[in-house]
This record gives C-alpha cells, structure tokens and sequence, in this order.
C-alpha cells in the first residue's frame, strides 16, 4: 500500500518542484546573495567613472551574475559621446570574437546530433579542404612563397582550439596578412566581405596554412570556417541555426548577426585612440571595417565576429554553460558536453599559464595561483573592446562591455575583475 500510495504521488510532487527548479536556473532579479559584499561591489561604479571623466574612457556596461542572480548590471558615461547619450544597461554591443563560443555551442548542437565527429576531417564536408598546404617561405618583395604538404588534414578540434593553422587577416602574423589581402580574404566584420560564406571559404582553403595542423595555437579564420560548416551540415544560414537552436530558447532576445531598425538607437557608437591616446570616434574604413555593419542587411554570417549582443544576453549564455547546457527549462546541450566544452583540449599550455577548450581560454592551477580566478574558469573578449568570465568554482559571470579598441586604459578591465572577486564574502 505504501509503495503503492508513492506511485500515485511522487508525480505530483514532481509536478510541484519541476517549476522551482527550472526557475533556480534562470538568472534571477531583485534579490540580494548573503554571498557578496555590496558594499564593496558599489565602489565599481566610482572606478568606471573616474575613467569615463578622465576622458579615459567614453563608456561601458558591467554585469554580475553570481549563484544565478543578479547582483550587478550597470551603464556608465556614453553610449555615443559626441551627443551626450547615456549608456544605458541594455545597450548592444558589438561582440565581435565573443560570436566564436556561440558557434561552438552550435557546433557542439551538430555533434550531440551524430552529424559529425571532433576528430573528423572537416573536408568530409567541403572536398576544398582535402591536401591543403603550409606556407614554407615568403618573399616580401614580389608576395611569392613555396610551401609544403600538410601532414594530415584540419579537424573540427583543430578549428575549435585554433590549431588548424589558419591565421586571421588584419591581426595575424605579416605574411599571412599578406597573403590573405592579396587574395581578399577578410575579417567577416570588415569591408568588402560579400558573396557567400561558402565560396569565401573555398577561397580560403586554396591558401596556404601558417602551421602544421595540430603543431601550435594561432588565432585565425577557424570559427568563420565553423559557421560555414553549421550551415553546410544543418542546410540552414547561420542566422536560423543560431536564433532556432540558441538565441529563441534561452530568451537572448537582443542579440543578432542584424540588429533589427527597431533597436539601432541602442546599438553603441565605436571608439579608437589617435596617436596621442585621445579617444575619437571609429570611422568607416579604419581597420578596413564599417561601424555599421551591424545595421546592414547581410547574408554572409561570419561565426567568428560578427554577433551584436547586451551584457545581460551574453550572461544568459554563460549561465546556459554553468548550469550544464541548460536554461529556462531548455537543454541547448548536454552536461558532458558543457564540461568538455570549458576543460583542456591541448597538450601543451595556450599562452604558457593557461589551458584551452572548445573556443574558450581556461584558468590552469597555475594561472590560477597568479590571478583572482579560480581553476576551470572559462573566458575571452571581443575585438572592439568586450570580455566576460565565467567561474565554475565561485557560480559567477562576469561582463565589462566597451565599444573602444586600442584602449590604452585597459586596466579598467583587470580593476573590475579584482574589485568583484574582493566583494565576494
């Protein structure tokens, strides 16, 4: 009878709890964490001020989640300084390289689908990608090089921890800049960018690689490759895939490859330094890249720069990640693969301190016995001035949001960074 009565009301109770439990995953407002010393978060704003009226820094938005709340989200100065327009806290911001853990996600989506393998040749998928070559010598003075054959072909884990060897045009090593500008290839942000992903690519594995796939970790085209590869396997544009599978579930209701009409007067203006340090606004053309390119109506969706999000967007995302692939009751993927994503994928140290996962930076003990964050604390940042971290030991996320790149006051970042981890009791 016992046994019996709790078949009939262990459904019930269930029914009672689910509810709770969806609700403790989801980052929750207007309440206070017995954890975190507020007074002490409060003296962020009085730091991000003097920057914005030292004219250090035109304006910025933070966030902290932490055990799912929300403890801080805030605006300082200028989201356009010439009209005196102030930050709000959902301002969109041009995330740039924070796209690439997006197309991992999206990736990973793809792989928990038996669509494809981590180790898998991505030239089972674009033929162009089979025999590739890797740059031997250059001649800077005629643009000419040789080079040799690739000794095995680029995985989805080679582009997933930017060891394919792919450099990036405009930041990378010089003869790769070269090489890539001589044949146009480009930052997917950037001017000149059109006809399709696909064909870019293509174009791209014609190209010589900087390195032997595997040998050494180099920041390049790798997640643009990515997002070509979503749309190749799931026969749908980057955009669907990412607003079907990612954005619509977890309510990331501001974050697009095309910032709609409707919301451009909240998409921040852009900022660079001229030779003296004085902030000046972004023209289009410097750096070979369009302020505006998130209004413009594209179809070519580059996975690895090209998003425009909030901060409290991105932190819905990462808190996604901490809960083991879930949110609002919507399992974008599953725990093991949330873990693998944020664990070490090399055999060898990213930056000589650190480890490195899928698309990710990861604390080492090492790097962690050097800063504030814990071990397995996973981050990266955005070209245009954008970095965020989550840490699995502490539950927390962190967002400083700028729109300014170069910034030679860029230790408002790492001051942010030390006075959230010293508010923690």
């Amino acid at each position: 009878m016992k046994n019996r009565l709790h078949s009939y009301i262990a459904p019930f109770i269930l029914l009672l709890v689910l509810p709770l439990f969806i609700k403790a995953q989801t980052i929750q407002t207007g309440q206070k964490n017995n954890t975190i010393n507020y007074e002490r978060l409060a003296k962020i704003d009085g730091m991000v001020n003097e920057y914005v009226n030292k004219h250090w820094l035109n304006g910025a938005v933070t966030i902290v989640v932490k055990d799912n709340q929300l403890v801080q989200y805030k605006g300082y100065g200028y989201a356009d300084a010439e009209t005196k327009k102030p930050m709000q806290n959902d301002a969109i911001f041009r995330i740039a390289s924070q796209t690439k853990a997006v197309t991992a996600v999206g990736i990973m989506i793809l792989y928990e689908q038996g669509k494809l393998l981590l180790d898998e040749p991505v030239a089972d998928f674009i033929p162009e990608f089979k025999n590739l070559a890797v740059l031997d010598k250059y001649n800077a003075a005629d643009t000419s090089y040789t080079t040799v054959a690739a000794k095995r072909e680029i995985t989805f884990r080679d582009l997933l921890t930017h060891t394919s060897g792919l450099d990036y045009p405009g930041i990378g090593s010089e003869n790769m800049k070269a090489i890539y500008a001589k044949a146009g290839i480009a930052a997917g942000f950037n001017i000149g960018v059109n006809g399709t992903l696909l064909n870019k690519m293509k174009h791209l594995a014609k190209l010589p690689l900087v390195h032997q796939p595997g040998e050494k970790w180099t920041y390049g085209l790798n997640f643009d490759l990515l997002g070509c590869l979503i749309e190749v396997i799931s026969g749908t544009s980057l955009d669907k895939f990412f607003s079907e599978n990612i954005f619509v579930p977890l309510g990331m209701n501001d974050t697009y490859f095309n910032v709609p009409a409707s919301k451009a007067a909240r998409l921040t203006s852009v900022y660079t330094e001229d030779s003296l340090h004085h902030i000046i606004k972004w023209e289009k053309g410097y750096f070979g890249a369009d302020p505006d390119y998130p209004l413009v109506d594209k179809n070519y969706f580059s996975g690895g720069a090209d998003l425009s999000s909030t901060a409290f967007d991105y932190a819905v995302f990462l808190q996604m990640l901490l809960n083991g692939g879930t949110y609002n009751g919507h399992q974008i993927i599953s725990p093991h693969t949330a873990e693998a994503m944020t664990s070490n994928h090399l055999n060898f140290l990213f930056d000589g301190t650190n480890d490195f996962g899928l698309s990710f930076l990861v604390t080492s003990e090492k790097g962690a016995e050097k800063g504030t964050r814990n071990k397995g604390t996973f981050s990266w940042g955005g070209f245009f001035g954008t970095t965020y971290w989550a840490d699995p030991e502490e539950h927390l996320i962190c967002l400083i949001m700028t729109q300014q790149t170069p910034n030679s006051h860029y230790q408002v970042m790492d001051k942010f960074e030390a006075m959230v981890y010293s508010s923690l009791k």
